[in-house]
Protein backbone atom coordinates (compact mmCIF):
# COMPACT_ATOMS: atom_id res chain seq x y z
CA UNK A 1 0.00 0.00 0.00
CA UNK A 2 1.27 3.48 -0.84
CA UNK A 3 2.11 5.77 2.02
CA UNK A 4 -0.62 8.37 2.39
CA UNK A 5 -0.10 12.09 2.86
CA UNK A 6 -1.64 11.81 6.33
CA UNK A 7 0.94 9.21 7.37
CA UNK A 8 3.74 11.46 6.09
CA UNK A 9 2.32 14.20 8.32
CA UNK A 10 2.01 11.78 11.23
CA UNK A 11 5.62 10.66 10.87
CA UNK A 12 6.80 14.25 10.81
CA UNK A 13 4.79 14.89 13.96
CA UNK A 14 6.39 11.84 15.59
CA UNK A 15 9.81 13.38 14.96
CA UNK A 16 8.74 16.68 16.48
CA UNK A 17 7.42 14.92 19.58
CA UNK A 18 10.55 12.77 19.78
CA UNK A 19 12.77 15.87 19.64
CA UNK A 20 10.89 17.29 22.63
CA UNK A 21 11.02 13.96 24.44
CA UNK A 22 14.76 13.64 23.87
CA UNK A 23 15.39 17.09 25.33
CA UNK A 24 13.36 16.30 28.43
CA UNK A 25 14.79 12.83 29.04
CA UNK A 26 18.41 13.77 28.38
CA UNK A 27 18.17 16.78 30.71
CA UNK A 28 17.51 14.41 33.64
CA UNK A 29 19.60 11.41 32.54
CA UNK A 30 22.24 10.66 35.20
CA UNK A 31 20.99 13.56 37.33
CA UNK A 32 22.02 13.10 40.95
CA UNK A 33 18.62 14.32 42.17
CA UNK A 34 16.47 12.28 39.77
CA UNK A 35 13.16 11.46 41.46
CA UNK A 36 11.44 8.09 41.05
CA UNK A 37 8.73 5.92 42.61
CA UNK A 38 7.69 2.28 42.55
CA UNK A 39 4.45 1.48 40.72
CA UNK A 40 1.99 -1.15 42.01
CA UNK A 41 3.61 -3.77 39.72
CA UNK A 42 6.98 -3.04 41.40
CA UNK A 43 8.44 -1.39 38.30
CA UNK A 44 10.03 2.04 38.64
CA UNK A 45 8.73 5.29 37.19
CA UNK A 46 10.88 8.41 37.09
CA UNK A 47 10.01 12.07 36.80
CA UNK A 48 11.32 11.84 33.23
CA UNK A 49 8.81 9.10 32.33
CA UNK A 50 5.87 11.25 33.39
CA UNK A 51 7.30 14.48 31.94
CA UNK A 52 7.86 12.93 28.53
CA UNK A 53 4.41 11.37 28.33
CA UNK A 54 2.77 14.61 29.49
CA UNK A 55 4.65 16.55 26.80
CA UNK A 56 3.61 14.13 24.04
CA UNK A 57 0.00 14.19 25.21
CA UNK A 58 -0.02 18.00 25.23
CA UNK A 59 1.24 18.08 21.64
CA UNK A 60 -1.32 15.53 20.53
CA UNK A 61 -4.14 17.43 22.23
CA UNK A 62 -3.23 20.46 20.07
CA UNK A 63 -2.38 18.76 16.80
CA UNK A 64 -4.55 15.60 16.82
CA UNK A 65 -7.41 16.46 19.21
CA UNK A 66 -9.76 13.84 17.76
CA UNK A 67 -7.33 10.95 18.22
CA UNK A 68 -7.26 8.57 21.19
CA UNK A 69 -4.12 8.12 23.31
CA UNK A 70 -2.87 5.04 25.16
CA UNK A 71 0.27 5.41 27.27
CA UNK A 72 2.13 3.69 30.05
CA UNK A 73 1.86 6.30 32.77
CA UNK A 74 -1.58 7.91 32.39
CA UNK A 75 -5.17 6.84 31.73
CA UNK A 76 -6.43 6.32 28.19
CA UNK A 77 -8.15 9.24 26.51
CA UNK A 78 -10.48 9.42 23.52
CA UNK A 79 -12.34 6.70 21.64
CA UNK A 80 -11.24 7.27 18.04
CA UNK A 81 -10.20 4.41 15.74
CA UNK A 82 -6.94 6.37 15.41
CA UNK A 83 -4.91 5.84 18.58
CA UNK A 84 -1.44 6.98 19.59
CA UNK A 85 0.45 4.45 21.72
CA UNK A 86 3.25 5.82 23.90
CA UNK A 87 6.01 4.39 26.06
CA UNK A 88 7.75 7.53 27.33
CA UNK A 89 10.90 5.69 28.43
CA UNK A 90 11.31 2.06 27.46
CA UNK A 91 14.13 0.78 29.66
CA UNK A 92 13.41 2.82 32.80
CA UNK A 93 15.66 0.57 34.93
CA UNK A 94 18.54 1.34 32.56
CA UNK A 95 17.68 5.04 32.71
CA UNK A 96 17.77 4.94 36.51
CA UNK A 97 21.18 3.29 36.62
CA UNK A 98 22.78 5.48 33.96
CA UNK A 99 22.83 2.77 31.26
CA UNK A 100 22.26 4.49 27.88
CA UNK A 101 19.97 1.78 26.44
CA UNK A 102 16.53 3.39 26.73
CA UNK A 103 14.17 5.06 24.29
CA UNK A 104 10.89 6.85 23.72
CA UNK A 105 8.46 4.73 21.69
CA UNK A 106 5.61 6.31 19.71
CA UNK A 107 3.19 4.17 17.72
CA UNK A 108 0.05 4.99 15.74
CA UNK A 109 -2.84 2.57 15.37
CA UNK A 110 -5.56 3.13 12.77
CA UNK A 111 -8.64 0.89 12.78
CA UNK A 112 -6.86 -1.96 14.57
CA UNK A 113 -3.61 -1.84 12.58
CA UNK A 114 -0.30 -0.26 13.59
CA UNK A 115 0.47 2.09 10.71
CA UNK A 116 3.44 4.13 11.94
CA UNK A 117 6.05 4.00 14.65
CA UNK A 118 9.15 5.77 15.90
CA UNK A 119 11.85 4.79 18.40
CA UNK A 120 14.20 7.48 19.67
CA UNK A 121 17.22 6.58 21.81
CA UNK A 122 19.01 9.88 22.42
CA UNK A 123 21.69 8.52 24.76
CA UNK A 124 22.72 6.18 21.92
CA UNK A 125 22.25 8.99 19.38
CA UNK A 126 19.99 6.70 17.36
CA UNK A 127 16.47 6.92 15.95
CA UNK A 128 14.36 4.51 13.88
CA UNK A 129 10.95 4.93 12.25
CA UNK A 130 8.54 3.39 9.74
CA UNK A 131 5.07 3.74 8.25
CA UNK A 132 2.80 1.31 6.46
CA UNK A 133 3.98 0.93 2.89
CA UNK A 134 6.66 3.56 3.41
CA UNK A 135 9.64 1.45 4.48
CA UNK A 136 11.79 1.53 7.61
CA UNK A 137 14.59 3.99 8.31
CA UNK A 138 17.25 5.08 10.75
CA UNK A 139 18.91 8.46 11.12
CA UNK A 140 18.94 11.57 13.27
CA UNK A 141 16.11 13.10 11.22
CA UNK A 142 13.98 12.60 8.13
CA UNK A 143 16.49 14.63 6.13
CA UNK A 144 19.34 12.16 6.69
CA UNK A 145 17.33 8.94 6.69
CA UNK A 146 18.91 5.62 5.74
CA UNK A 147 16.68 2.70 4.85
CA UNK A 148 17.11 -0.51 6.83
CA UNK A 149 16.29 -4.15 6.20
CA UNK A 150 16.47 -7.47 8.04
CA UNK A 151 19.13 -10.13 7.53
CA UNK A 152 18.97 -13.11 5.19
CA UNK A 153 20.10 -15.71 7.73
CA UNK A 154 18.01 -18.83 7.11
CA UNK A 155 19.22 -21.41 9.66
CA UNK A 156 18.99 -21.32 13.45
CA UNK A 157 22.58 -22.51 13.81
CA UNK A 158 23.69 -19.34 12.00
CA UNK A 159 21.35 -16.97 13.86
CA UNK A 160 21.98 -14.31 16.51
CA UNK A 161 19.34 -14.09 19.26
CA UNK A 162 18.74 -11.15 21.59
CA UNK A 163 16.50 -11.06 24.67
CA UNK A 164 16.06 -9.14 27.93
CA UNK A 165 15.92 -11.36 31.03
CA UNK A 166 16.14 -15.13 31.34
CA UNK A 167 14.12 -15.03 34.59
CA UNK A 168 11.09 -13.74 32.67
CA UNK A 169 11.12 -16.87 30.51
CA UNK A 170 11.32 -19.09 33.57
CA UNK A 171 8.44 -17.21 35.25
CA UNK A 172 6.33 -17.49 32.08
CA UNK A 173 6.51 -21.29 32.08
CA UNK A 174 8.36 -21.25 28.74
CA UNK A 175 11.85 -21.41 30.24
CA UNK A 176 12.78 -24.82 28.86
CA UNK A 177 11.69 -23.90 25.34
CA UNK A 178 13.74 -20.72 25.47
CA UNK A 179 16.82 -22.56 26.74
CA UNK A 180 16.34 -25.07 23.90
CA UNK A 181 16.27 -22.17 21.43
CA UNK A 182 19.41 -20.63 22.96
CA UNK A 183 21.23 -23.93 22.49
CA UNK A 184 20.29 -24.10 18.81
CA UNK A 185 21.38 -20.63 17.69
CA UNK A 186 24.89 -19.42 16.88
CA UNK A 187 24.99 -16.53 19.35
CA UNK A 188 22.96 -15.09 22.23
CA UNK A 189 23.14 -11.60 23.71
CA UNK A 190 20.82 -9.74 26.05
CA UNK A 191 20.80 -6.34 24.35
CA UNK A 192 17.37 -5.92 25.88
CA UNK A 193 14.19 -3.88 25.51
CA UNK A 194 13.60 -1.91 22.28
CA UNK A 195 17.21 -2.34 21.11
CA UNK A 196 16.87 -6.08 20.43
CA UNK A 197 14.06 -5.38 17.95
CA UNK A 198 15.77 -2.46 16.23
CA UNK A 199 18.83 -4.67 15.73
CA UNK A 200 16.55 -7.20 14.04
CA UNK A 201 15.19 -4.45 11.78
CA UNK A 202 18.74 -3.40 10.89
CA UNK A 203 19.86 -6.94 10.14
CA UNK A 204 22.46 -7.02 12.94
CA UNK A 205 20.42 -9.55 14.96
CA UNK A 206 18.14 -12.22 13.54
CA UNK A 207 15.75 -13.03 16.43
CA UNK A 208 14.36 -11.02 19.35
CA UNK A 209 11.74 -12.27 21.76
CA UNK A 210 10.23 -11.65 25.19
CA UNK A 211 7.42 -13.49 27.01
CA UNK A 212 5.63 -10.63 28.77
CA UNK A 213 5.16 -7.19 27.21
CA UNK A 214 2.47 -4.52 27.05
CA UNK A 215 1.07 -2.92 23.92
CA UNK A 216 3.00 0.30 24.54
CA UNK A 217 6.23 -1.77 24.65
CA UNK A 218 5.56 -3.26 21.22
CA UNK A 219 3.49 -1.01 18.95
CA UNK A 220 6.31 1.11 17.54
CA UNK A 221 8.64 -1.90 17.28
CA UNK A 222 6.09 -3.93 15.31
CA UNK A 223 5.75 -1.62 12.31
CA UNK A 224 9.49 -0.94 12.11
CA UNK A 225 10.39 -4.64 12.05
CA UNK A 226 7.66 -5.44 9.50
CA UNK A 227 8.52 -2.55 7.18
CA UNK A 228 12.17 -3.66 7.32
CA UNK A 229 11.03 -7.00 5.87
CA UNK A 230 10.79 -9.00 9.09
CA UNK A 231 8.00 -10.73 11.00
CA UNK A 232 6.50 -9.59 14.30
CA UNK A 233 4.02 -11.80 16.13
CA UNK A 234 3.07 -12.89 19.61
CA UNK A 235 4.56 -16.14 20.95
CA UNK A 236 1.64 -18.09 19.51
CA UNK A 237 2.26 -16.77 16.00
CA UNK A 238 -0.52 -14.16 15.75
CA UNK A 239 0.66 -11.16 13.75
CA UNK A 240 0.98 -7.84 15.52
CA UNK A 241 1.88 -6.35 18.91
CA UNK A 242 -1.11 -7.69 20.80
CA UNK A 243 0.64 -10.30 22.97
CA UNK A 244 1.17 -12.53 24.80
CA UNK A 245 4.81 -11.57 24.46
CA UNK A 246 6.63 -10.74 21.26
CA UNK A 247 8.66 -12.60 18.65
CA UNK A 248 10.49 -10.68 15.95
CA UNK A 249 12.62 -12.34 13.30
CA UNK A 250 13.95 -11.72 9.82
CA UNK A 251 11.01 -13.80 8.56
CA UNK A 252 13.13 -16.69 7.30
CA UNK A 253 13.54 -18.03 10.85
CA UNK A 254 10.08 -17.44 12.26
CA UNK A 255 8.63 -20.93 11.96
CA UNK A 256 11.84 -22.53 13.22
CA UNK A 257 11.86 -20.28 16.28
CA UNK A 258 8.21 -21.01 16.99
CA UNK A 259 8.97 -24.71 16.84
CA UNK A 260 11.95 -24.38 19.17
CA UNK A 261 10.03 -22.36 21.73
CA UNK A 262 7.16 -24.84 21.79
CA UNK A 263 4.20 -24.33 24.10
Amino acid sequence: MAQSRSLNDDVRLMHVMADDADSLSMSRFRAQDLRFDQKPDNTPVTEADTAVEEAIRRTLSRTRPRDAVHGEEFADTGDSTRRWIIDPIDGTKNYLRGVPVWATLIGLEDDGEIVAGLVSAPALQRRWWASAGGGAFTGKSIMNAKDISVSRVAALEDASLSFSELSEWVDSGRGQGFVDLMRQVWRTRAYGDFWSYMLVAEGAVDIACEPDLELYDMAALDIIVREAGGSFTNLDGTTGPWGPGALATNGHLHEAVMGALGE
